[in-house]
């Protein structure tokens, strides 16, 4: 495979990087909207029930890899491809089978199915004709993180097996940019998970009903 550092002078995901930064009025200590919870106060972790505290563990251990994802996906931009980089890529696609989709089937079933009645029931929701809570805004998200970690195996597999170097150089960098979105996605859902999902499961379920959790 052709030596992706030539892609450097017009890698496209660096200038849309760029233009971000350019176009952005808010400093890296002053971050968007996004990252903005509602006037909710966050639960401290030591006072979490367990069965929280145990989502929230799964989360460091999720961000850690994301980390060493993004590492190789920027080692890739920066040097190139090596044996090396695509050993971590697939470790990462790995855990993403065996442990995100996990944790993101036991949310689901334990914890967002309860949190929404409840959210439904106390009047937390739209006021469309069909009322939407923020879980409907996580399990939505669970599912982009699916399509895109599908998107992004494809689009690296594809830059590994595509015998013009042209095409390969073009796979790959869209593999890259969509491998740094679905990274930006995960990050941004566990934080919406832990600001704002755990502060109203902590108004609205009870104790008794997450012990319960713990038990399935």
């Amino acid at each position: 495979m052709k030596n992706f550092k030539e892609l450097k002078v017009i890698d496209p995901v660096k200038k849309q990087a760029e233009k971000r930064l350019e176009d952005q009025e808010y400093s890296p200590m002053d971050p968007p909207d996004a990252y903005t919870p509602p006037n909710l106060e966050s639960v401290p972790y030591e006072e979490m029930h367990p069965f929280l505290r145990s989502l929230a563990d799964e989360h460091k251990t999720i961000i850690k890899e994301l980390e060493v994802f993004e590492q190789s996906l920027n080692s890739i931009q920066e040097e190139g491809v090596t044996k090396k980089s695509f050993e971590k890529i697939s470790d990462f696609f790995r855990f993403f089978d065996a442990i995100i989709m996990k944790h993101t089937r036991r949310e689901a079933k334990l914890f967002y199915q309860l949190l929404r009645k409840r959210l439904l029931e106390n009047g937390q929701h739209s006021t469309g004709e069909e009322p939407i809570s923020s879980v409907d805004m996580l399990e939505d998200e669970h599912l982009k993180a699916n399509q895109q970690a599908a998107i992004v195996f494809n689009f690296l597999g594809m830059a590994s097996r595509l015998p013009d170097q042209a095409s390969q150089l073009v796979m790959l960098d869209a593999g890259l940019e969509q491998g740094k979105a679905l990274i930006e996605l995960l990050r941004l859902h566990i934080f919406r998970e832990e600001h704002i999902a755990f502060t109203q499961a902590h108004q609205y379920i009870t104790k008794a009903e997450f012990d319960n959790m713990l038990t399935v």
